[in-house]
């Protein structure tokens, strides 16, 4: 399958993104860091000595911060690149208490929602159809749904951060939900596609042949569905939905908002569903109607641009970076 003009410009924009855990910014740090024996070297030497007339002890502390100035000097320097770091990374992390008003009219006008226009709790999921982290949480997402009883709704949006294998897959799901079928070939591409691909690492299981088989068994229309794959609409909503994810600085996936509340990485059931009790109470105790909360509220009320942990916001438009934050 040749390269399209499309597939190309996911490749070029997402090839510094990841969707596996990036490692933590401190590790570096643990080589340089002292022993645990040489800092309590340290701390006992530094014991007040109170012996001897005046210029004894005077002598003994200047031989003393000699001795220990180098040892000292190091573990500022150590202490200094330390905070530097944590500085760094509250500024890359998206604020834990903010709201971010994700746009999503788009992706429900397309029919890449699961779940009740009345729902008062939305859950938005950016994901990769390469990502082995995208898809445990698929059947999580499903479950959810169901078990909450039109209480939650959950939103997809395209972020290809694996172009050469995942791009086709991309353009088959969108194709399926003009059809109006968009959970059926998502969760078929899930299990006909990705796992048959993830076993093999064999990129034809994600390519366009293997995807119009999966569609034929779905149902769809196969000549509708071949236009819609190479058709501007689908090539423009996965565009938008990456513009859109970028504002907020969502960088690897599976990426989640819970009513605007950002969660980097894959979650355990109950992990899940403990942050949507706590934003279904919210919801309930607002007085506004599930149906009107996410536009009146969370898009109203939100931020609209990513926020760091250390209270900065940054200009939408960035370019992307590294690996996401799984969990």
């Amino acid at each position: 399958m040749k390269t399209s003009g499309f597939a190309l410009s996911l490749l070029l924009v997402t090839s510094a993104i990841g969707c596996e855990q990036a490692s933590s910014k401190l590790d570096g740090m643990k080589a340089e860091m002292p022993s645990a024996e040489n800092s309590a070297a340290v701390a006992v030497s530094t014991k007040a000595d109170h012996s001897g007339d005046v210029e004894t002890r005077l002598r003994r502390l200047e031989d003393h911060n000699a001795k220990y100035a180098e040892a000292l000097d190091f573990l500022g320097k150590v202490y200094g690149q330390q905070k530097q770091q944590q500085q760094q990374q509250a500024a890359e992390e998206h604020d834990p208490n903010a709201m971010f008003a994700v746009q999503v009219a788009e992706d429900i006008k397309f029919g890449k929602v699961d779940g009740p226009a009345s729902a008062p709790v939305t859950v938005v999921k950016a994901f990769d159809f390469a990502c082995p982290y995208c898809e445990r949480t698929s059947g999580i997402m499903d479950e959810l749904v169901k078990e909450y009883g039109g209480k939650v709704r959950v939103v997809y949006k395209d972020m290809v951060v694996h172009p050469q294998v995942a791009t086709a897959a991309h353009m088959a799901a969108c194709a399926g939900a003009k059809q109006g079928k968009y959970k059926e070939m998502k969760n078929a591409i899930w299990a006909k596609g990705f796992l048959a691909y993830s076993q093999s690492r064999d990129p034809s299981k994600m390519g366009e042949e293997n995807l119009k088989a999966i569609a034929k068994e779905v149902g769809l229309d196969m000549a509708k569905l071949e236009a819609d794959m190479k058709g501007a609409e689908c090539q423009a909503m996965v565009q938008g939905d990456m513009a859109e994810l970028n504002k907020f600085k969502v960088t690897g996936t599976p990426g989640f908002f819970i009513n605007g509340k950002f969660i980097g990485g894959a979650l355990p059931k109950e992990g899940f569903k403990q942050i949507i009790d706590e934003q279904l109470k919210i919801a309930e105790a607002s007085g506004v109607s599930g149906a009107d909360y996410y536009e009146k509220v969370v898009l109203a009320k939100g931020e609209k641009q990513f926020k760091s942990a250390a209270g900065g916001g940054a200009k939408a438009g960035g370019a992307p970076g590294h690996e996401g934050h799984g969990h």
